[in-house]
């Protein structure tokens, strides 16, 4: 019989070199602690102004009064300050409008304080966002500076509208040093950023440094002049609160606003100098705790 089936050729397998990859973006430490890798956060912006829009809407989100809550915050505040401070226990303002002195003062400190809190939880609150995918780890409280502002300026017009109908009537007389405005406003927010970052990094090891914070704030603004001008503490003590930095940037600030109070520049200097060293020391010490944060917090 004839054998009909067919033989099968082996079949030839060729295999070529695969190449590698090419990667689009390669991850590496910082060579220096105190670098700030600018055009990478100019690369993530997008990521910047996506975070502040987060922030911004997540604060009003699901309440009753929605963005409304941006101006009550400080009127309310301010009203209680012109209450107990003002009229109950009668401190003096220097012959400025109570409830405009104090508006003034809880419009800026608020900024400070919001900066300084929010940006102390920068590791903590974001830690699971942190721990899956890549970014520059600056972005985060660079943009709570940034959503913090946007408050700040909606409650900023409030203050201006008040302020306005003083100035028309003629209870107080602002001056030139009003231009330094912008230049406050970067201390506040250099400072508030730096101390900051210094606290973001210690609370990841630290956790019992939270509750330092939240009183901490609270401390701070009775040791600054904000419901009181700085003349009405007696002479070594008012030099001693002069140590504070933030003494002398909100004097000059009412000096401006109200014209009253002291501008001085050497204090002002302090102010400068101070923001400049914490901002450092800040990024420095985020810097260090960026590499092995996630251990830990």
């Amino acid at each position: 019989m004839r054998d009909n089936s067919v033989e099968h050729e082996p079949q030839v397998q060729l295999s070529f070199p695969q190449s590698e990859p090419a990667w689009t973006l390669t991850i590496v430490p910082n060579a220096s602690l105190i670098s700030v890798p600018f055009a990478e956060l100019w690369r993530y912006r997008d990521l910047l102004l996506l975070l502040v829009r987060r922030d911004f809407v997540s604060f009003y989100k699901q309440t009753i009064l929605g963005p409304i809550w941006f101006f009550l915050q400080p009127l309310l505040t301010a009203l209680m300050f012109y209450v107990i401070f003002g009229q109950i226990a009668g401190l003096s303002t220097n012959g400025a409008p109570k409830f405009l002195f104090y508006l003034v003062g809880v419009t800026f400190w608020s900024y400070f304080a919001e900066c300084f809190t929010k940006t102390s939880e920068s590791f903590t609150a974001n830690a699971q966002l942190l721990s899956k995918v890549y970014f520059p780890r600056l972005i985060i409280p660079l943009s709570i500076v940034v959503s913090n502002l946007l408050r700040f300026t909606i409650q900023l017009l409030l203050l201006i509208l008040v302020w306005i109908g003083h100035v028309v009537k003629g209870d107080i007389f602002p001056n030139a040093t009003l231009l330094l405005f912008p230049l406050y406003l970067l201390l506040m927010a250099s400072t508030g950023l730096g101390v900051g970052l210094i606290f973001a990094a210690a609370t990841t090891k630290y956790r019992d440094l939270r509750f330092l914070i939240v009183f901490g704030v609270q401390l701070l603004m009775y040791a600054t002049p904000i419901i009181y001008p700085i003349g009405l503490a007696p002479g070594k003590w008012r030099d001693l609160m002069l140590l504070n930095p933030l003494a002398p940037l909100f004097e000059s600030l009412r000096y401006g606003w109200l014209g009253i109070g002291d501008f001085s520049v050497g204090g002002l200097l302090w102010a400068t100098a101070f923001a400049f060293g914490v901002l450092v020391t800040g990024v420095l010490m985020f810097n260090v705790t960026e590499r092995s944060f996630i251990d830990t917090v």
